[in-house]
């Protein structure tokens, strides 16, 4: 049996675009919340209109240690959660 570590065309495409996407999306968010658990954690929304109703949003999570922030993880979703913004 043969076997590839060799992603599809498609998928390599995927994963670019999204890469791009979560940097567009921390630059220039539509939504950004506090985590309703860890005060050092923020969540970032962007709408992307293009994608399905049920993944309209990307989600990204981002974790601040000592004025670093780390990406937790990140996903699209159909709604925003967390603690709004304080202005």
């Amino acid at each position: 049996m043969e076997t590839s570590t060799k992603a599809p065309p498609n998928r390599i495409v995927h994963m670019h675009n999204s890469i791009e996407r979560i940097k567009e999306t921390i630059k220039n968010p539509s939504v950004i919340r506090y985590s309703e658990f860890d005060e050092k954690v923020n969540y970032f929304y962007r709408e992307y209109k293009d994608m399905d109703t049920r993944e309209r949003y990307l989600f990204i999570s981002v974790k601040y240690l000592k004025d670093n922030g780390f990406i937790v993880t990140s996903f699209y979703t159909n709604k925003i959660t967390g603690i709004k913004w304080r202005t």
